[in-house]
């Protein structure tokens, strides 16, 4: 997507990235279709117990991957609300995880979260992973390396501390910090749209802070190192509750974008599994009730296999 500084303002057209998923052992049990009770006031967890293998597209899922009987899904899980640590900092949690784990029902497997940094998760799939669900925008250079399934739509937004005491306007970024994941197309974003439209126009440069794991971005926010961090939408708007209210988001959401399940390109078979089941928990409800239960909207009606960006 593309930006342009029009008589000052910054019009928006956004795309976004990061997600991921498992349960624990011992965890507190609901009724299937349920939210399970939360550990924490940001555990929305939704019970997947009810959900059940469908033997004709479990039958798509290739050999090797069958036998081994665990999905291993590539995610970075520190992008609340879609993947991220509970409380105990060991169970994975997140719309994005109960999705997996989800998916993983439908195809006779148990879904595992690999935990990793964002941007080494898609050359990891197919090698030490066997997909990506972490909110990874469909973008032209991810169609090119992998296969992309479409299921959610998410924009983008800028969060800073309550109150917004350093006056950030979301439309006049020039000259100010601004705190971001390395690898998001909130980054590519700042850099090669915004940046380059307050040089051109002879303004300050933004000062991108870069980080590996979107807590470090949500953290220095709190810490008034950034005036603001750019993220999901999804994201920023959680952030308020991460953060006990220290944050609040400015600006509205900017235009949404479909993000995908991410399959290695070469992976024919796997690849139509996931978009099935995909499509199979879209049609159930079961892809709706999960989002419902973690109070996010966005939910795609049809899993689409790469489509344009």
């Amino acid at each position: 997507m593309r930006r342009t500084l029009a008589v000052g303002i910054f019009a928006a057209l956004t795309l976004t990235a990061c997600g991921g998923q498992t349960a624990a052992p011992g965890a507190p049990e609901s009724k299937p279709g349920e939210s399970a009770p939360a550990a924490a006031s940001t555990d929305r967890t939704f019970d997947t117990s009810g959900v059940q293998k469908v033997d004709e597209i479990a039958a798509l899922v290739p050999a090797a991957v069958a036998e081994r009987g665990t999905l291993l899904i590539g995610a970075s899980a520190d992008y609340a609300p879609a993947e991220f640590r509970a409380d105990d900092l060991k169970t994975y949690i997140g719309y994005d995880v109960d999705l997996g784990r989800a998916l993983g029902k439908v195809l006779g497997l148990d879904a595992q979260v690999q935990d990793a940094e964002f941007a080494s998760l898609i050359p990891a799939i197919g090698t030490t992973t066997d997909v990506g669900i972490s909110s990874f925008t469909i973008r032209p250079d991810r169609l090119e390396a992998a296969n992309m399934i479409s299921y959610i739509t998410v924009g983008s937004s800028y969060a800073v501390k309550t109150g917004n005491p350093d006056g950030f306007d979301p439309e006049d970024v020039c000259g100010k910090s601004i705190a971001v994941q390395t690898g998001t197309w909130q980054e590519e974003e700042l850099t090669d749209v915004f940046d380059k439209a307050c040089t051109d126009a002879g303004k300050e440069k933004i000062e991108i802070l870069s980080y590996a794991r979107q807590s470090d971005a949500t953290t220095n926010v709190v810490g008034g190192k950034a005036a603001a961090f750019y993220a999901d939408s999804t994201v920023a708007g959680y952030a308020s509750a991460l953060t006990s209210g220290q944050l609040e988001v400015v600006g509205g959401i900017r235009d949404a974008a479909p993000q995908g399940i991410v399959v290695a390109k070469n992976d024919a078979a796997l690849t139509e599994a996931m978009q099935k089941a995909m499509q199979h928990l879209m049609d159930d409800g079961t892809w709706k009730a999960i989002l419902d239960s973690w109070g996010v909207e966005g939910a795609l009606e049809t899993a689409e296999l790469n489509p344009s960006a």
